[in-house]
């Protein structure tokens, strides 16, 4: 069991007044039963153009886990996006919302699928170079990523 601080506090409360209670923190899945692997970008072209980032992650634990957002110094939008072919064959991208990643399995953020897209880039993506990715969940629990910066026309982590 882990105590927040929210229940610290409502203990401190409960206490001031008087009031006893039994008081259970909720089993949480979060940053601890999450597993990232593969992860990897794409160099940019300059700043005028969204980077981009993949990787697999994986929920270990017995809980599933909601990814609700990413965060990183090195764009000030960045946000999960699906890409998505219609019938004339005509691709579009556009926010995935929130994830849901049940317990044991995972969620691969990969070109032409699901991908972390950084919007309004702060500096290039370099080639050789990395950048940190945190993905946030919604029981508050964050999981911070190194994220290596491959060639302009890479392919995955093996390129």
């Amino acid at each position: 069991m882990r105590l927040t601080t929210k229940n610290t506090l409502l203990a401190g409360v409960l206490a001031a007044f008087g009031t006893t209670a039994i008081l259970s923190a909720p089993v949480l899945a979060g940053g601890d039963d999450v597993v990232v692997e593969d992860a990897w970008s794409r160099a940019s072209i300059g700043t005028n153009r969204p980077g981009v980032a993949y990787m697999t992650i994986r929920n270990t634990g017995n809980e599933a886990v909601t990814l609700t957002s990413i965060r990183t110094d090195l764009a000030m939008m960045p946000e999960i996006h699906q890409t998505s072919t219609n019938a004339e064959g005509v691709s579009s991208m556009a926010p995935a919302g929130e994830l849901e990643i049940a317990p044991g399995g995972s969620v691969a953020l990969e070109p032409g699928g699901l991908h972390a897209m950084l919007m309004r880039l702060q500096r290039p993506m370099t080639e050789g170079e990395s950048f940190a990715l945190t993905l946030i969940f919604a029981d508050g629990a964050e999981k911070t990523v190194n994220i290596p910066i491959f060639g302009i026309a890479a392919r995955g982590p093996e390129n």
